[in-house]
């Protein structure tokens, strides 16, 4: 294994692997801001909401009726 740090210089390879991930961290987290569902900054939609909400209120009865 000593011998492929002999071929490739230790910093750049370090280097290029930290921005390679640091890439893909962005990415990934952008395609997650793209879906409704995985969109922590503007919440859910209204439609998801409203979707969200008759679905609880189906599952737990409303004490107060």
């Amino acid at each position: 294994m000593w011998k492929v740090w002999l071929i490739f210089d230790p910093r750049r390879v370090l280097v290029a692997l930290g921005t390679f991930l640091f890439v893909l961290a962005l990415l990934i987290h952008f395609i997650l801001l793209s879906t409704d569902r995985f969109n922590w900054l503007e919440g859910p939609s209204a439609a998801g909401a409203a979707a969200a909400a008759t679905h609880i209120t189906s599952v737990v009865p409303n004490p107060l009726t």
